[in-house]
């Protein structure tokens, strides 16, 4: 053969080379996965795109799925169930991690957020969801308990005890916990892009698939004249989480008024602050979670005092009572509204 055929043979080999190694890499780009079910009381929905992205799906729901069991307060099987009812249980990493960050966050928000809500949220029936307003004594005979309650973490003998009464519900940081398992499995796996919604807590790895920002709808509370669902605004963003919280996730109706799942820790009562939904938007979804409750507890005021103190750790999104529209400053590159809305410097 002579020495300009097996230069072309050569050239020919490199470009189907070439080529194979194009489609190759180009597959497993566009590799997709998904996976929806039912778990912690909503449905949740999982994307990925990357190479064997069904299988880290798959690690990924089984986490949820072992967190559910070990953090209800209704399945018998759980830690949590146990703790409550018998005041202490053995300690594993979810759990030290979840109550380290729950008695944290607990502090920064003076009290806003606190786990031991659990008794006065049991007597309102959000957990079996037999509702009914309870007495006001009962009320605050309860909140004297939730204010004196004490969790005990002993690292040495791995345990975990409540004080006298004591019961906790981790319902309020619990899928921001599980965000980060999944996030942290998915991650493991080599997958650089994907969509975590846990009924509507996102967090999103990387960005899409062609490089741009995912788009996060924030539900606006209100429907339009027609009854439609609206957005209150979009948020563009890469490897962020967005996590919303209001009054009108869950609710009942007594002699016509509105009674909704978040209580106000220091009046045992549905939170009044002024505030109709709260986002929050923070590479920490642990964190995101608990502040989106807290911080409709605290109101717009407390709530901004907090950001100024810690602006590097969360941005908010605000909707008050009145319709009143406010972002932080952070998010003013990446959001929209078709509302008008106030920037908070």
């Amino acid at each position: 053969m002579s020495r300009n055929n097996s230069r072309t043979l050569i050239i020919i080999s490199l470009i189907l080379l070439l080529s194979l190694t194009g489609l190759y890499l180009c597959h497993m780009r566009n590799t997709e996965a998904s996976e929806d079910f039912f778990a912690m009381d909503t449905i949740m929905s999982l994307q990925a795109y990357g190479k064997d992205a069904d299988k880290a799906l798959a690690d990924a729901r089984a986490a949820i799925l072992n967190l559910d069991t070990a953090l209800s307060v209704t399945n018998k099987d759980g830690s949590i169930y146990k703790l409550n009812s018998t005041g202490s249980c053995d300690l594993n990493d979810d759990l030290q991690y979840l109550l380290e960050r729950s008695i944290e966050i607990k502090e920064m928000t003076d009290g806003a957020f606190n786990i031991c809500i659990y008794p006065v949220i049991k007597e309102w029936g959000f957990t079996d969801g037999n509702y009914r307003v309870p007495d006001e004594a009962a009320v605050s005979e309860l909140c004297k308990l939730v204010n004196a309650s004490e969790i005990s973490v002993n690292t040495t003998d791995n345990t975990v005890s409540l004080s006298d009464g004591a019961m906790i519900d981790l319902g309020g940081i619990a899928k921001g916990y599980a965000s980060m398992k999944v996030r942290d499995i998915l991650k493991d796996r080599g997958i650089n892009s994907a969509l975590i919604n846990l009924g509507g807590n996102v967090c999103v790895i990387g960005s899409k698939p062609d490089g741009s920002p995912f788009s996060i709808a924030i539900k606006n509370p209100e429907p339009d004249d027609t009854g439609v669902s609206t957005f209150t605004g979009v948020l563009k963003v890469s490897d962020k989480c967005v996590i919303t919280s209001g009054g009108y996730e869950r609710y009942f109706e007594k002699d016509g008024l509105i009674y909704h799942h978040i209580i106000d820790p220091s009046t045992g009562y549905p939170a009044d602050a002024g505030l109709k939904s709260v986002t929050v938007v923070s590479d920490d979804p642990t964190l995101a979670d608990a502040l989106s409750t807290a911080v409709y507890v605290m109101g717009k005021d407390r709530a901004v005092d907090l950001w100024h103190t810690m602006r590097d750790r969360f941005e908010l999104v605000l909707l008050s009572d009145t319709g009143e529209l406010y972002i932080t400053e952070g998010l003013k590159d990446c959001f929209t509204s078709e509302f008008e809305y106030r920037i908070i410097k």
